[in-house]
């Protein structure tokens, strides 16, 4: 008897032993996975991204710098008088090298194509000239700048990131191209600061997949000689999309991944690489083991949790980008939403046109039947408005009583087609504020965009034309 309950007593142990060391395995081996869709769909995009980031905001003070140069009226006024004093434009360039700290500045006139930088009159640009491809690209460029990487027409041995920006005069007249110059050695420094704050390798790769710039991690280049094959075939997958992930086991039994995002200012292709590590893997098993029994509770409480704080944040995310009372964007979004529209606007090749309404004497109904029916006569033009609309146009609270339209892929004439429409629809609707009814008009001020107009600009043309309107009457738009 005492044999046959050690016999029960081991055979349970050893039942309960397989079952524990079956649901470790299986729940090491879900975490497993699970850790490589974390690192591969999130942490690896995430660096990605901070680090597009850092570099575009390294970009943004040369490009400011060029800027002020293209619209500075000395440059202007030295060009059209003929540049009769080279040693002025030197000057000046020699003095924004020094003030913006930049390695060059330099200016290309289109009347005499001659090179002037701030060490004096280099050469003159041809376009049988392959080094100077990079002039006529910009010339032809609808962008009002074009960033490219070559080396310095100053110093052939330095590799610079260029900011080229073009110099128009006020009649639209192309004159030259201006800007400066920054040391590819920023982007080496942005490599290894990367290397050691994410703790992952950071290169750049042409579009053949040849690695350009790779920080201080040398050695990595000899694993990677070693993969030559896999990593080979991973870029050439990772190359054909602006952003992708993938991975892949090498011959060491380790897991590479890989994560790619294209950088339209070098014309590369940015690469965060994770090298499986087994000692992590090591730490990673016996948390999983020392977890099993509270991991079923803990996975049950992480997805309630995510789920209420998923449906809060969902909720907190159309608080700030739309208005609660119309449901159209609020201004804060408005911006983003714009350079989303003129950058498909410009690419597509396609009108833009920018319409800004506001309600006539709606301080009327607000007196004489409170605010709250203030308030219904809002969301009700606001839902003829989305009932008219593209679901691809954009519809903003500007104000009070004003709103906002970006339509896409219209011009003038079929702007002014819909408005025309919309003001009929508001005049012949009764809007109900209680016990009766109020008859309401609107006002708009119309204007197609330009491919290089900022917001500002178009809103403040706008809204000329609908204080235009509403001095000739209201119930009326005009466009310009």
């Amino acid at each position: 008897m005492i044999v046959s309950k050690r016999l029960n007593v081991l055979a349970i142990g050893i039942i309960v032993l397989l079952g524990c060391i079956a649901t470790s395995l299986t729940s090491y081996f879900f975490a497993k996975q699970s850790v490589y869709e974390h690192v591969s769909e999130q942490i690896l995009p995430l660096s990605s991204d901070n680090i597009y980031s850092e570099i575009q905001r390294d970009l943004l003070q040369p490009t400011l710098i060029s800027s002020l140069m293209a619209h500075d009226s000395f440059v202007h006024d030295w060009y059209l008088e003929g540049e009769k004093t080279p040693d002025q434009m030197v000057n000046y360039l020699k003095n924004i090298q020094t003030k913006y700290d930049t390695i060059t500045a330099f200016f290309v006139s289109e009347q005499t194509r001659k090179y002037y930088h701030s060490s004096g009159v280099l050469k003159t640009v041809s376009e049988s000239d392959v080094h100077d491809a990079w002039y006529f690209e910009a010339k032809s460029s609808s962008l009002p700048n074009v960033i490219n990487i070559d080396s310095d027409t100053a110093d052939a041995e330095r590799i610079t990131v260029f900011v080229n920006y073009r110099v128009i005069d006020n009649s639209g007249v192309f004159l030259g191209v201006i800007g400066v110059g920054l040391s590819m050695n920023l982007v080496d420094s942005l490599i290894e600061y990367f290397d050691a704050r994410y703790g992952r390798n950071v290169y750049f790769i042409d579009r053949s997949g040849e690695v350009m710039f790779n920080g201080a991690h040398q050695h990595d280049l000899s694993f990677r000689e070693t993969n030559k094959a896999s990593f080979e075939q991973a870029f050439s997958s990772m190359v054909t999309a602006d952003s992708s992930s993938v991975s892949f086991n090498a011959p060491q039994g380790k897991t590479v991944f890989l994560n790619s995002r294209y950088i339209p200012e070098f014309n590369w292709y940015l690469i965060v690489e994770q090298v499986e590590d087994g000692d992590t893997e090591e730490v990673e098993r016996a948390l999983i083991i020392n977890l099993v029994l509270s991991g079923v509770v803990s996975l049950c409480i992480l997805a309630f949790v995510h789920w209420v704080t998923r449906g809060y944040s969902n909720k907190l995310e159309r608080m700030a980008r739309y208005d609660h009372l119309t449901g159209a964007v609020n201004r804060q979004t408005l911006d983003v939403l714009f350079q989303k529209a003129i950058g498909s606007s410009n690419k597509k090749q396609e009108a833009l046109s920018l319409v800004l309404i506001d309600i006539d004497h709606f301080k009327k109904v607000n007196d004489n039947f409170g605010h709250q029916a203030g308030d219904k006569v809002i969301s009700g033009v606001a839902r003829i408005m989305k009932n008219l609309l593209h679901k691809e146009d954009i519809i903003c609270r500007w104000g009070g009583e004003e709103f906002l339209f970006i339509l896409s892929n219209t011009d003038k004439s079929k702007a002014t087609s819909l408005i025309k429409t919309l003001l009929n629809r508001i005049e012949d609707t009764k809007f109900d504020v209680g016990e009766s009814t109020v008859s309401i008009t609107i006002s708009a001020g119309l204007t197609q965009l330009n491919t290089d107009e900022s917001l500002p600009q178009a809103i403040a043309r706008a809204d000329a034309r609908l204080y235009q309107a509403k001095k000739e009457g209201r119930n009326t738009f005009r466009s310009g």
